[in-house]
């Protein structure tokens, strides 16, 4: 049973303290790895750097289940992430515990129409090719007999404490304020958002449910709309005048000659010239779809910023 199992959660940042908790409303206390010992509310702290293939082994040796939240800085992707996700796979090999991955939707590169988990994994930007790999790999190691493993794909961000996402600080923090919301690309396209706490939840089911291993899922998510209707709903939320503020290509390139993340951003504006949908109807028919309705989401996503 899952409650009688030792959790462990790599990273400390929003994707993981949504692990957390997940967990500690089942009543289970996680662990939580980072290099520096941080911990979330509800959890114990073990300081270990991941990057090191023996203080991997050493600090997931215990585990029954791993969530892989942990990841290198945007700009460092292809450089560092491989290697991190490698010795954590290779920890959860030796110890036998289940890996439940987080991922994007990077790895798909441009497509018309709603994603469905069927797509080819056809990228060709920088940040999509890792992400392709790394899925590739895992599927590999989990059909190879040598690690159980699932991964819970995403959309962008947005929730408390979700702050580098194209709908964090730099979205919320201005409409507060009542100025424009600086977003990307086309407003008036479609775009489907992924609310973290229900990506913490995703998690932790497809860890309980042996007939989801082996596969990636796209978790559930609220009904698609426009980028123009998430800014008036966050605006109705923070009681302020719907603005939008889209941010102009070259501003962004001109930013990313002193801006590492900046720079890394510039590939993916495919997902915000077009519209950018989500099918999440294979995982929703498995383990129900759980996705907060947005006007509740934005709300308490407001309510964070404003505390």
């Amino acid at each position: 049973m899952i409650d009688q199992q030792h959790h462990m959660v790599t990273g400390a940042g929003p994707v993981a303290r949504a692990v957390v908790a997940a967990l500690t409303s089942r009543g289970i206390r996680p662990t939580v790895v980072t290099r520096s010992g941080t911990s979330a509310a509800g959890a114990d702290a073990c300081e270990a750097d991941l990057s090191d293939a023996g203080a991997a082994n050493r600090a997931l040796a215990d585990a029954d289940v791993v969530y892989q939240c942990a990841q290198p800085p945007y700009h460092r992707w292809p450089e560092e992430f491989p290697a991190l996700q490698r010795n954590i796979v290779d920890a959860c090999a030796s110890g036998g515990a289940l890996l439940v991955a987080v991922e994007n939707l990077y790895g798909y590169g441009p497509v018309s129409g709603p994603m469905s988990e069927t797509l080819p994994l056809a990228a060709t930007t920088r940040k999509g090719a890792v992400r392709a790999e790394l899925w590739k790999e895992l599927e590999s190691a989990h059909q190879q007999g040598r690690v159980r493993a699932v991964a819970a794909r995403a959309s962008d961000f947005f929730g408390p404490g979700v702050t580098d996402s194209a709908f964090g600080t730099r979205f919320f923090g201005p409409l507060l304020k009542g100025k424009g919301a600086e977003v990307l690309g086309d407003p008036d396209r479609l775009h489907t958002l992924t609310y973290v706490p229900d990506l913490g939840e995703a998690m932790v089911r497809l860890a309980d449910s042996p007939d989801t291993w082996g596969a990636a899922w796209h978790v559930p998510n609220a009904p698609t709309v426009t980028v123009r209707r998430v800014v008036e709903l966050a605006a109705a939320a923070a009681g302020v005048e719907p603005r939008t503020r889209v941010m102009p290509g070259w501003k962004l390139r001109f930013g990313g000659m002193f801006v590492p993340a900046a720079r890394e951003t510039i590939e993916m504006l495919y997902e915000f010239s077009d519209d950018f949908v989500v099918d999440d109807s294979a995982y929703s028919e498995i383990l129900g779809n759980h996705a907060t309705p947005l006007e509740e989401s934005i709300r308490t996503t407001v309510d964070s910023y404003r505390t």
